[in-house]
């Protein structure tokens, strides 16, 4: 006679066997990747737009992505010297359009406050000779680690739209604004400040320089630039740019052919949006 005894009802086993049952009967979603296969069936049965759909995806995503991935680095920040006077930064501040500055300290990594440029035009008028940090506001620091819907949810609480990103040593490794994070869930957000709302793909800045929209067709770009770049694997010279990384770039990222260098000016963690193009001499 065996001496085993018959599995008990609340064994291991037995458990994940009734969870899988209940699960089949059911229908519910167990994780997220079951919760994302119901929404693109429902997608799919014209329950939800392809635009909801995307938003509840960028949703999802931004409850597991940290700062680090979507922040501007350092290098890439445009930023103000604490003791500059205010005159001296005008055009810088007129060039980028910025509506708020990091101010530094000798150095992108010691951010020492935030220059507001509606606190600048109202001051410079008074007194040119005013320094940045006379006028600068507290910066609103945060970690490389932190959680995008922790960030969104605290920026939101204390009315900060942007902040300084902060690495292991407390040096700052660049920064990150609510848009930033807004876009991971919505797509691109264009301002007044873009250049390129015309109505066609390609802007023209100077005489060797260009803004691209991502979605511009690759024979029209051809077409335009005198170029053969068109090829089956692509539609769009964003999806070129892909292609050609074989990875989903971030901004700031570079990309050089037949003397044309492509910089990401905008992108999200789903496509491209901007690029801007020189043509090398």
């Amino acid at each position: 006679m065996s001496d085993e005894q018959p599995p008990s009802r609340n064994s291991p086993n037995n458990k994940g066997w009734v969870d899988k049952i209940i699960h089949l009967l059911t229908g519910e979603p167990q994780d997220q990747e079951d919760l994302l296969e119901i929404l693109r069936e429902a997608r799919e049965n014209h329950l939800l737009d392809t635009d909801a759909l995307s938003m509840i995806e960028g949703v999802l995503q931004v409850s597991q992505m940290r700062v680090r991935d979507i922040m501007i680095p350092r290098i890439q920040m445009v930023v103000v010297p604490k003791d500059a006077e205010l005159e001296h930064i005008l055009p810088l501040v007129t060039e980028f359009g910025h509506s708020r500055y990091p101010v530094i300290d000798g150095d992108r990594s010691k951010v020492v406050g935030v220059l507001l440029a509606k606190d600048l035009l109202a001051r410079v008028l008074q007194n040119k000779t005013l320094k940045v940090h006379e006028i600068m506001r507290p910066s609103c620091v945060v970690p490389e680690s932190k959680r995008l819907n922790v960030l969104l949810k605290e920026l939101r609480t204390i009315g900060n739209h942007m902040a300084i990103v902060v690495d292991e040593y407390g040096q700052s490794a660049g920064l990150v604004t609510i848009e930033d994070v807004l876009e991971q869930i919505v797509g691109e957000i264009e301002d007044e400040h873009d250049d390129h709302e015309d109505e066609g793909y390609i802007f023209q800045r100077s005489s060797n320089e260009y803004m691209l929209k991502a979605l511009t067709p690759m024979n029209e770009f051809d077409e335009y630039f005198s170029t053969q770049l068109s090829t089956d694997e692509y539609d769009t010279i964003g999806g070129f740019i892909v292609s050609q990384l074989e990875h989903m770039p971030k901004k700031g990222e570079s990309y050089i052919v037949d003397k044309m260098k492509f910089e990401v000016i905008r992108a999200d963690s789903r496509r491209v949006h901007l690029l801007k193009l020189k043509i090398m001499e």
